[in-house]
């Protein structure tokens, strides 16, 4: 079981915070802040996997660009001590294929925050330690104010006045103004959004994982709420975390280190267990090379006669990228396998087996996008049928009411029938010349949508690691070939300086 870590905070003002400042951060970029005039810069740059705007239907098509997108935020705020955006930041699988980290944080992104008209920038992060760890994560910075239906932003909070069995305002006892409350707009800052949101992020990742075939349960509760008598650590925040990465201890690290110490005497034997798989693995990558039987074969047999494994690229190439497993692809006995299966014998062949493949994914993927688009059209014809039903049916029932029943049948159902111009509005602008409304089969074609795309993922993933291997093995070739001829080079300048020191000598 993999507990889920997750971290919600608010980017206040009253803190000194900047939500340029963050977006820079998380984007990895630089951005320039209208508010304060300065220029932000992100002190690292090479953990950034992907990083995209997201936003709803009613957001302008300018707030995809960054910059625009969190000065239109800073400039809508004018108090010393507002709160300016909310962030987000989690653990993923560390198992996980950049490609399907970016997929899947997307579509959460997409149901939990953009469904409800929050913009959403958000990035995926793979950081390393020092001794080598990986940590697949995501950062995910939120606007808290919401869009109007014309893309302005509006209130966070609203009065609501007290009406009397009239229906009228009641004013204060001193007869100056009106007595009222203050509600939010929205149900964002709803103590219990923190928690639908965690478990949806562990249920997301929990289904992923299934459909991936990676084994290991997330588990979004606490350790209290699970009745394991174990204790989590505490957020270290960014100036203990500085100087911590400094090599500065700090009393927040000193507790995160007792805490750790204590909780690794419960998980030894799984770690050992690990670590006796991950050598088992290493020894079985560093068995002999296998006999040359082409000139393919013959490569791998001096690579890995030379490093006992195949080298992977620095940069992962366009398929490498979608491997999670990319140690595998170190192996020589199935880069063998590889190239008897395909009845490759020459580079020549290897080049046109790339081609061939090449050909076949991107045929794939064109399918692919058109199913996605569909099945993300029929998804927003749902949305936007769930918001227009509950008010049409308001709208219908008030028509057929006369007099004081109709006046208060409106005033019960006030927000239905003023939002039913609105949702009228999105719903047909959605549907297509003559389309119906047919939400049973919109449901039911996105069901079968997703069968077809479930049924793409075992050839999807058969095809790009057939490509990762020919880009590894290529990889390799010119690697080789390159060092081969640094060696050369070596030996002739050796050479020189030999000659040299002999005639010298003579004379």
């Amino acid at each position: 079981m993999k507990h889920l870590s997750t971290r919600f905070s608010i980017v206040k003002r009253s803190m000194g915070h900047s939500a340029v400042d963050k977006a820079s951060y998380i984007s990895r970029s630089v951005l320039h802040s209208e508010y304060d005039g300065m220029d932000y810069r992100p002190k690292y740059h090479e953990d950034l996997v992907h990083s995209e705007i997201s936003l709803p239907q009613n957001a302008p098509e300018k707030y995809r660009d960054r910059e625009t997108l969190w000065n239109s935020v800073e400039l809508a705020e004018k108090g010393k001590k507002a709160q300016l955006a909310r962030m987000l930041k989690a653990s993923l699988p560390n198992e996980w294929t950049y490609e399907m980290a970016v997929e899947t944080v997307r579509d959460y992104v997409d149901r939990n925050f953009v469904s409800q008209g929050m913009c959403a920038d958000w990035a995926v992060h793979d950081s390393v330690n020092a001794e080598g760890q990986r940590n697949l994560h995501i950062h995910v910075l939120l606007t808290m104010r919401p869009l109007t239906p014309d893309g302005k932003w509006g209130a966070k909070q609203r009065k609501v006045y007290t009406l009397d069995e009239n229906g009228n305002k009641i004013r204060n006892w001193n007869g100056k103004g009106y007595q009222c409350t203050t509600e939010f707009t929205t149900d964002w800052n709803d103590r219990k959004k923190g928690k639908q949101w965690r478990k949806d992020l562990a249920d997301t990742i929990n289904a992923a994982n299934e459909q991936a075939g990676i084994g290991g349960h997330w588990e979004h509760r606490s350790f209290k709420e699970l009745g394991i008598d174990r204790e989590p650590t505490v957020h270290l925040g960014p100036g203990a975390g500085g100087l911590e990465r400094k090599g500065m201890r700090t009393d927040r690290g000193n507790i995160n280190r007792e805490i750790m110490e204590q909780n690794s005497l419960l998980e030894n034997a799984e770690n050992t267990y690990e670590e006796a798989v991950k050598k088992v693995e290493k020894l079985k990558a560093a068995v002999s090379a296998p006999e040359n039987h082409n000139e393919v074969l013959g490569l791998i047999g001096r690579v890995a006669g030379e490093k006992g494994r195949l080298v992977l690229p620095v940069v992962s190439g366009k398929h490498l990228r979608r491997i999670s497993n990319r140690e595998a692809l170190q192996s020589p006995e199935k880069a063998v396998a590889f190239i008897k299966a395909g009845n490759i014998g020459s580079f020549e062949m290897l080049a046109q087996y790339m081609e061939e493949k090449e050909q076949e994914w991107q045929g794939t993927e064109e399918k692919r996008e058109s199913l996605m688009k569909k099945n993300k059209r029929l998804g927003g014809l749902l949305k936007a049928f769930a918001e227009f039903e509950p008010c049409w049916k308001v709208y219908c029932e008030s028509g057929k009411l006369k007099g004081f029943a109709k006046m208060k049948y409106d005033r019960q159902h006030k927000q239905e029938i003023e939002q039913f111009p609105l949702a009228k509005e999105r719903m047909a602008a959605l549907l297509k010349k003559g389309e119906k409304l047919a939400p049973d089969m919109w449901r039911s074609q996105m069901q079968s949508l997703k069968a077809e795309m479930d049924g793409m993922h075992p050839q999807r993933a058969k095809l790009a690691a057939e490509l990762a291997w020919a880009e590894v093995i290529s990889y390799n070739k010119s690697n080789f070939e390159r060092e081969e001829a640094n060696r050369a080079r070596q030996r002739q300048r050796q050479a020189n300086r030999t000659k040299k020191s002999g005639q010298e000598i003579s004379i």
